[in-house]
């Protein structure tokens, strides 16, 4: 045993002299002993290495003492910058509070001297045109015009137009309205001309089908005709021949076109496809579905919270007249609410809800009667101006459209069948006709049976559509269509078959197992989230807001209180482009036309986001433009990397119309409490929340970027006209591009 031990002990040894290098080569027979020379290389060899050891040590000790007196030193400067922004804070915040009272206080007298001059200049028009404010007027209108017998297409679309006005005025009282009461009233106004329109569009297709035979197309014995004004496109076409080998027929004045299977070729028919460029549809399907969606969560404008979920009484549910009442008043104090939002560019108005809003002064369309059952259902299930409802796909094959992820736009395509009314016959200098007291009737489609022989199966093949796109939309991508589904109420995409898009014509063609209205549409947010956005200033009450979205880019040219868009958009809306106009008229413009770069309490459901605080995303928005006038502010690379609570731009002093030189900009971080310029450039490889060497830090955004303006510059922000101010804010607030970019 102990035998063992001692070998154990002396192997244990000669691996530890072999690791540190003393130990020679093994040889056959006994061990040679080291040199002197050799000794003495290793030991200086071992003195070399604890020399270096030392060194190593002391720079160690060097850099750990630097280290230190430099977190020291940048702690000792914190505290110091900390405790001189706490003296100054109160001042600071006082001095920004005043600034944007101030501005805030001008602008809403202004709005409010506006609106009252509207409504002077509107009672002295004097013209016989009711006032749609005024029940009494409205009222006697719609029953005057529906007990008119007028049906002369040329004078029926004057009318028209005319109720189109006033439904615009009555969304436009709508949007303001606060006493609930009141806003029912205008709903019921809207709806009446909704239905009447409709009404008279039907009543005039009729009088023109009735004279089809005496207006015969020489070269296809059928009657063709086309009628356009601004508003609407009505095509029609009469079956006078019944030719078999009839196919279909183009509009080419109207860029729409119909194909007709062999049954209806020899039925005795007429095709009707009216396009109207307004959409009242849409309007409809959010009101009839399931649930308002809103999410709880405080305005831009640190507004009261907004409630969750609420629920909508469906077709079969009823409740007491004191229920009804209590859901009316809850519905209109979210109207309310809403009213205080900042996310449009009134200050007041979400993208969303002016597209919903302006859904619901559209005029009334549909099929035979199903707009009468359409509009008591929207009586019944109450506020018009309540915010879009969540749309969900259907089980079972039914593709239902999400109104919030999809956006109708060009208007809406009725396409109908209809029995041919009888012809008149001239018998002896006398015209013979057949009167029908039931009027235009819908021709069946598909047929429920074969006349020709009972026990045959019946097959109805598709009819197929053209739509050349319309001028005044852009659509991003290719067209999706949907169809209308009255049953349900609601738009659908299935049941279009054989989609053919001709993007070099702009041309749609699809076909549907039956006759329906149907819509054009694009994704809402298409265009979302942006790559880049800018504002810099082009002078005095003058700046330029470029955004560079996902699928196109545009500018927005600010002047006080006006703007103009402008795009390289080769197809796009030229009623649009290069035209001044107010900020809510341009937004809704824009939304209407399919140029979407606003956002709205839905957004963040379909389009990815950094998830920044909503209050210090505001009060940037707001210093923002309280300094549009001197300083460019940019798009920043690093504010996807500092976190919810804090915002990174680009910003420097800017004056003149010319672009902000490349090496001009400085990063600013901004937080809740406080705002400081950063050490960090565009270029650096790694986000770093130092300080700028020699910066201070402020409280107020505006006071930091004071620290490297000139005096030139601040003047220039004390003087910016509030309606100036006021419409940058608007215009931010609504695109929220340090949230979606």
């Amino acid at each position: 045993m102990k035998t063992e031990i001692s070998q154990t002990t002396e192997l244990t040894r000669a691996l530890k002299k072999e690791e540190m290098g003393h130990l020679t080569p093994p040889k056959k027979g006994k061990g040679r002993k080291l040199t002197k020379a050799q000794k003495e290389k290793q030991q200086q060899e071992k003195e070399e290495r604890r020399l270096r050891e030392e060194e190593e040590a002391q720079l160690q000790a060097k850099k750990e003492e630097q280290e230190r007196l430099e977190r020291e030193r940048k702690e000792k400067e914190l505290k110091r910058l900390e405790l001189k922004d706490q003296e100054r804070r109160e001042d600071e915040l006082n001095e920004l509070r005043h600034l944007l009272e101030e501005n805030h206080t001008a602008a809403s007298k202004w709005k409010a001297d506006a609106v009252e001059k509207a409504k002077w200049e509107r009672y002295m028009h004097c013209d016989g045109t009711p006032d749609p404010a005024v029940q009494k007027d409205i009222n006697t209108y719609i029953s005057l015009w529906r007990d008119n017998p007028e049906v002369n297409i040329t004078l029926v679309l004057k009318q028209c137009n005319l109720a189109l006005k006033l439904i615009e005025e009555l969304e436009g009282l709508l949007r303001d309205v606060t006493d609930p009461q009141e806003g029912q009233k205008y709903q019921e106004a809207l709806i009446n001309l909704q239905e009447l329109i409709h009404s008279k569009h039907h009543l005039a297709t009729e009088e023109i089908l009735k004279t089809a035979s005496a207006n015969i197309d020489t070269e296809t014995g059928n009657m063709q005709t086309v009628v356009k004004d601004d508003n609407i496109t009505l095509c029609l076409w009469a079956n006078l021949k019944k030719n078999p080998r009839f196919k279909g027929l183009n509009f080419k004045e109207a860029g729409l076109g119909f194909e007709l299977p062999k049954q209806l070729a020899v039925s005795d028919i007429a095709i009707r496809i009216l396009h109207t460029r307004y959409d009242h549809l849409s309007l409809v399907s959010r009101m009839a579905h399931l649930r308002i969606h809103t999410p709880s969560h405080r305005s831009l404008a640190g507004g009261e919270e907004v409630p969750a979920d609420i629920d909508v009484p469906e077709q079969g549910e009823t409740k007491g007249e004191g229920e009804v009442k209590e859901d009316n008043e809850a519905q209109q104090q979210r109207a309310d609410e809403e009213v205080q939002s900042v996310q449009g560019f009134e200050g007041r108005k979400s993208a969303a809800s002016l597209q919903s809003r302006r859904n619901s002064a559209q005029s009334a369309e549909g099929q035979g009667s199903q707009i009468q059952t359409q509009m008591e259902a929207l009586r019944a299930e109450g506020d018009l101006t309540s915010p879009p409802v969540q749309l969900t796909v259907m089980d079972r094959g039914v593709q239902v459209v999400d109104l919030m992820q999809y956006t109708p736009l060009g208007g809406v395509l009725y396409y109908d069948v209809f029995h041919l009314p009888p012809q008149a016959h001239q018998v002896n200098g006398w015209e013979i006709r057949q009167l029908l007291d039931k009027g235009l009737q819908v021709f069946p489609y598909p047929m429920e049976k074969s006349n020709l022989d009972d026990d045959k199966p019946l097959t109805c093949p598709p009819v197929g559509v053209s739509v050349t796109l319309p001028d005044s939309v852009v659509f991003l991508e290719t067209p999706q269509v949907a169809r209308w589904d009255a049953a349900g109420k609601r738009w659908r995409m299935d049941g279009i078959i054989d989609v053919s898009y001709e993007e070099a014509e702009a041309k749609i063609s699809f076909k549907m197992d039956s006759f329906q209205a149907f819509v054009l549409m694009q994704e809402t947010y298409a265009n979302l989230p942006f790559q880049s956005w800018e504002l810099r200033p082009l002078g005095q009450d003058s700046a330029l807001f470029t955004i560079n979205g996902a699928l196109i880019d545009l500018s927005i040219t600010i002047q006080g209180n006006q703007v103009m868009l402008q795009s390289d958009q080769e197809r796009g809306p030229s009623h649009l482009i290069g035209k001044w106009m107010s900020g809510p008229s341009l937004q809704r413009a824009m939304l209407n036309a399919g140029i979407n770069i606003f956002v709205n309490e839905y957004t963040d459901k379909y389009v990815s986001t950094w998830g920044k605080d909503p209050l210090t995303e505001h009060a940037a928005y707001e210093q923002m433009a309280l300094f549009a006038s001197a300083c460019a502010f940019s798009w920043s690379k690093w504010n996807a990397k500092c976190g919810a609570e804090h915002l990174v731009m680009q910003v420097c002093e800017h004056h003149g119309p010319a672009p902000v030189p490349k090496g001009s900009w400085s990063l600013y971080l901004l937080g809740a409490q406080r705002s400081q310029k950063l050490e960090i450039t565009e270029k650096s490889e790694a986000f770093s929340p130092d300080h700028y060497p020699g910066s201070e830090f402020h409280s107020t955004f505006i006071h930091m970027l004071q620290d490297n303006m000139s005096t030139d510059g601040i003047t220039r922000t004390r003087e910016s006209n509030y309606l100036f101010v006021d419409t940058v804010q608007s215009l931010l607030c609504a695109t929220r591009p340090l949230m979606y970019s």
